[in-house]
């Protein structure tokens, strides 16, 4: 019974109203003055405005171009081309931003796999090449944190959730590590005769090949290094935005804050937990409300690049934006075509029986004849 209330889209709604419940009554039990924050407003920079989508913009662009070196590692030839895997990266932003959980994730594996020529055959290798790539935030999100430690401190509420994602963050790591070590030897072709389980999990364990590829695997972690550098300086350029006067450190600390904020998201965007994380992390440079206000006008600025870019590439796809609530059946669907299935022994009875009824009758019209 729990378990079909849990299943149904009536227990969803309850799973998911429950917290963003107690993040509405915060909000409006403690929530800052809506005159203040929308005051906040018309002092708004938009030169500065630009310059953080611009730097957004190159942080999406050089981390889809570290998800491509980690997709080249894990594909056999022809790899696929660059502005099909922006696209899909893309769409994957999209679908982070619009969609509770990390659906995202599985999206852009999902687009991808209609561009490369045999997608029944790839999937498994290109969703394991998804966490791979993810696994290289690993080192940025350890830099980070160790450049706040530095150069200010980490407020202790944020405390729990560092080291828990940090510590998830490593092991994941060298795990991946690990079985990529285990299986180098023998990249993209599954053990003679494996079954259907083991062979999709050897699959996308092909996509943790680009980490016992050493060159790939340092460009791909530079990118994604300059990727979050790229983001830590939008949050910068944001404070000017919106008349901040505050350092890169305080900038580390809001990207470190909203990051742990939004690390599985319940609902769409987290709207209102990414707030309070921005307004928590910025209090001891400016007011709670300006806080507040700062964080609707950055995640408004994070949200245009994703969502537009997603939509863009949506269309050219030729997506339905009902597609991306489908996505599990559409990867069930491309997962049942990775190989026909085996005749049923009746069907091969019959093919056999009509084989030699075929083969009779030639016989008997060679002997007429």
């Amino acid at each position: 019974m729990k378990a079909a209330l849990l299943h149904s889209r009536r227990g969803r709604f309850l799973l998911l109203a429950v917290p963003f419940g107690i993040v509405v009554g915060l909000l409006i039990w403690r929530g800052p003055d809506l005159d203040y924050v929308s005051s906040a407003f018309t002092a708004v920079a938009w030169v500065w405005v630009l310059a953080s989508l611009g730097a957004n913009l190159v942080s999406v662009s050089v981390r889809a171009v570290a998800w491509h070196i980690v997709l080249n590692q894990a594909l056999p030839e022809p790899h696929p081309r660059h502005r099909h895997v922006f696209s899909a990266f893309c769409v994957g932003l999209l679908g982070n931003a619009v969609i509770p959980g990390r659906v995202g994730e599985i999206a852009r594996m999902a687009v991808l796999a209609r561009r490369l020529p045999d997608p029944g055959g790839t999937w498994a290798s290109t969703l394991g090449s998804v966490f791979a790539h993810r696994l290289f935030d690993v080192l940025p999100t350890i830099g980070l944190v160790l450049y706040v430690i530095v150069s200010t401190t980490i407020p202790s509420w944020a405390l729990p959730g560092v080291e828990t994602i940090v510590g998830i963050g490593v092991a994941l790591l060298a795990i991946g590590g690990f079985l990529a070590w285990r299986h180098r030897r023998r990249r993209f072709h599954p053990p003679a005769g494996a079954g259907r389980i083991r062979r999709l999990l050897y699959q996308s364990l092909g996509g943790l090949s680009v980490f016992h590829s050493p060159g790939p695997a340092m460009a791909a972690a530079l990118l994604q290094l300059l990727g979050w550098t790229a983001q830590l300086f939008a949050v910068f350029l944001a404070f000017k935005a919106f008349q901040i006067h505050a350092p890169v450190s305080a900038a580390a600390v809001v990207l470190l804050a909203i990051n742990i904020a939004i690390a599985f998201p319940l609902w769409p965007g987290s709207v209102g937990l990414f707030q309070a994380a921005t307004a928590l992390a910025l209090l001891p440079w400016v007011a709670s409300q300006h806080g507040v206000a700062f964080g609707i006008g950055l995640q408004a600025i994070e949200m245009s690049v994703g969502i537009g870019l997603g939509l863009l590439f949506l269309t050219r796809e030729g997506i339905s934006f009902a597609m991306l609530k489908r996505i599990p059946k559409v990867t069930e669907g491309i997962e049942e075509e990775e190989e026909e299935p085996e005749p049923r022994a009746d069907v091969r009875i019959m093919r056999r029986v009509r084989h030699a009824r075929t083969r009779a009758r030639t016989r008997m019209s060679e002997r007429v004849g």
